[in-house]
């Protein structure tokens, strides 16, 4: 490939029911169908919350075994009836999400959150009504541990929603990419005559323009015209590409400078696009999603709390106390519930999640964000992600009699009408080195050879080396653009005589360095995997210090290598900004997408990188082991009361006098909840590594 004329340069949960709880089936579900139900359940989740606080005021308040707790008495009239109509409002509206999932979760037995929840607010609520009809001793009004359960358990699943519910589609970013409409040639080629048509009208053999600017419609072949494309959209490469009749064409990428003409290859599901469309999403929906560690934990704390009602029960009535084993049960049943447990993992990942923001660092996926701690290998893509991804002038050679200044006023001159990015640059590196430029006349650009125009009445050329087939360059310049290699090549022609060489490259950004480096302290290794030429992807990853290089990569390559790191039992994290990366940010383990990217690869991604630091990536990485240490503190926080409390309930203490009173243990459930809260919030003065450019 060439660009400009240039040097040559490489190719580079599901159910209703389960309101979108942890068995949420993402394999049968498209990227869009997932962000829209979750969209649903988060507004679900957060106007149940706030519909049953307000509901769970009054229910509290005419409580009469919260009144003895605070230290007021419920009058026995009407009043005492707000409780139970309220209350069981609460139970069959805000309780339906538990108990809904609790059946899913049955049906699929696998007993978890849900299940535990649904027990507990079930059991409390027949528990309370019981004692209201005055059918079970008054110790067991639990109306206002109901409310105040439910509360607290929508809170937390709103929370867990909206910290999984940004997530973008992936898929509706790549179809983006194909025009509304294709120019289709009526008749022979040459007639001139055209209609506009829908790609999807196109078929095999049909003739098509496209326009400067526009996109092509479907892959095919250029049977007229040259033109520079911009198919960074699907080689994830910075430079245009100079197509020339003959060469192989692709849907989706945008011709610059010229009209081509394209007889159709391919079209719909056979096009490239579609086949970066598939691999996306079958990446996507092989993606692992392990079980929750909350979950885990409630499922053995159902079996836990289950048995320990039945073991309560059987002894306080073999001991022959029947009352006394129906309050006992019936309290080991209600305090086992996990208020704790509810909120442990989704304030965490709440608060990390704000906390990554402010470093720049936006999670997609919370799944991404659990998984972050365990990588050991990044692969990075290298153009817009080592890179600065634009390219910059490096080196210029003069030859005798003229100076580099000189020089590059010269081709900045030149250069001045074009829009080309290497053009960009020349012009650029004049400006800040302050190498005045001259106005020229005549200018014309070539796709094949570069740009000529007159500059203070000399002839100026500056092209790659198309520009001096049929002329003679000087051997000292012949070798410096031999020494060159890896950078872009640029000759510099005044009146037919070659007088220098300028070198471009899209240049390591200063912080690629110190990223790697600091993965690698952290026993993480680095890959490049790249779609441009081996002489380029080895000097940047020598500048950074990558060793293990992939160039020449095609996006299916990508995914394929992540895939192969993946079964040697790396679990490996990708970093991207092109829709060539689309594929392996979904296939790897956490894809992490430079926000300044196309969309396709942020949809594709968990987590996004609001800047283009890629030492931000270790920040993320440092996060998530703390956001986890978090989680497990307060997981032992949480199940640990349990562990403690249910036993105590259940009286196992009895024997020496100690009964743990039913007041006593609700009111230690809710401590509970408030120390994993707080515990929480600690994460928010975390001390996060915060990388600095070596001096």
């Amino acid at each position: 490939m060439e660009t400009h004329g240039h040097a040559p340069k490489g190719a580079e949960p599901g159910s209703d029911e389960h309101m979108g709880h942890e068995h949420m089936d993402h394999g049968n579900m498209n990227h869009g169908d997932m962000a829209h139900g979750h969209m649903d359940h988060v507004a679900m989740f957060r106007r149940l919350f706030w519909i049953m606080c307000v509901i769970a005021i009054p229910v509290v308040v005419a409580s009469p075994m919260f009144g003895s707790i605070v230290g007021y008495t419920v009058p026995d009239n009407a009043v005492r009836l707000i409780s139970p109509v309220l209350g069981t409002v609460m139970y069959l509206w805000g309780g339906r999400p538990f108990l809904t999932g609790a059946v899913s979760e049955l049906r699929s037995r696998t007993p978890g959150m849900m299940t535990l929840i649904a027990l507990a607010i079930t059991v409390a609520f027949v528990a309370s009504w019981g004692a209201s009809l005055h059918l079970l001793p008054h110790d067991l009004d639990f109306w206002w541990e109901l409310a105040l359960l439910i509360v607290i358990m929508l809170l937390g699943h709103w929370i867990e929603m909206r910290s999984i519910a940004q997530t973008t589609s992936a898929l509706d970013s790549l179809a983006s990419l194909m025009p509304d409409e294709a120019e289709r040639v009526v008749g022979d080629p040459g007639s001139g005559q055209t209609e506009m048509v829908a790609p999807a009208d196109l078929v095999e053999g049909d003739v098509v323009i496209a326009r400067p600017g526009g996109r092509v419609p479907a892959d095919g072949v250029i049977i007229d015209g040259t033109a520079e494309l911009d198919e960074s959209m699907i080689t994830g490469e910075s430079d245009l590409v100079t197509r020339k009749v003959g060469d192989k064409v692709v849907a989706g990428t945008v011709t610059a400078d010229s009209a081509i003409t394209v007889r159709v290859r391919a079209v719909g599901d056979d096009t490239t696009l579609a086949g970066i469309q598939r691999l996306v999403a079958q990446a996507q929906n092989s993606t692992s999603r392990a079980q929750r560690l909350a979950d885990r934990a409630a499922g053995w704390l159902f079996w836990f709390a289950l048995g320990a009602a039945a073991l309560t029960a059987i002894i306080w009535t073999a001991i022959g106390q029947p009352e006394d084993a129906v309050i006992r049960t019936i309290t080991v049943l209600v305090i086992a519930c996990p208020h704790a447990l509810g909120l442990a993992i989704p304030l965490v990942v709440s608060i990390a999640t704000e906390r990554a923001a402010r470093m720049g660092v936006l999670v997609t996926n919370r799944i991404a964000l659990e998984t972050l701690r365990q990588i050991d290998v990044v692969c990075f893509d290298k153009t817009g992600t080592l890179t600065r991804g634009r390219p910059e002038v490096t080196d210029i050679v003069a030859r005798e009699g003229y100076s580099k200044d000189e020089l590059l006023g010269l081709a900045a001159s030149a250069e001045l009408q074009s829009e080309h990015p290497l053009a960009r640059a020349i012009v650029r590196a004049a400006q800040d080195r302050g190498v005045s430029t001259a106005p020229s006349k005549d200018f014309s650009t070539h796709a094949a050879t570069g740009v000529r125009a007159v500059v203070d009445g000399r002839q100026v050329s500056v092209g790659g080396p198309r520009l001096v087939e049929n002329v003679t360059v000087p051997n000292d310049l012949a070798s410096a653009a031999q020494d060159l290699r890896g950078n872009t090549v640029l000759y510099i022609m005044i009146d037919g005589k070659v007088v220098g060489v300028i070198a471009l490259a899209d240049e390591p950004r200063p912080e690629s360095a110190q990223a790697v480096a600091e993965l690698r302290d952290r026993g993480i290794e680095s890959v490049m995997i790249t779609g441009d030429a081996r002489d380029v992807a080895d000097r940047v990853a020598k500048a950074v210090g990558i060793t293990e290089v992939h160039a020449q990569v095609r996006p299916e390559d990508k995914e394929q290598i992540v895939s192969e790191l993946q079964k040697q039992g790396h679990t490996v994290a990708f970093v991207g900004d092109g829709v060539n990366d689309a594929p392996a940010l979904a296939r790897a383990d956490v894809g992490i997408a430079i926000g300044a990217g196309t969309d396709v690869a942020i949809g594709s991604a968990g987590v996004v990188l609001a800047g283009d630091d890629p030492r931000t990536v270790v920040s993320a990485i440092e996060l998530s082991r703390k956001a986890y240490r978090k989680m497990k503190q307060n997981l032992w926080w949480a199940a640990g009361y349990n562990l403690i409390s249910v036993p105590l309930a259940a009286g196992i203490l009895a024997p020496i006098g100690f009964v743990l009173p039913m007041a006593v243990g609700a009111l230690l459930m809710s401590l509970s909840t408030i120390i994993v809260a707080l515990n929480a919030q600690l994460l928010r003065r975390a001390d996060l590594h915060e990388p600095r450019i070596s001096a």
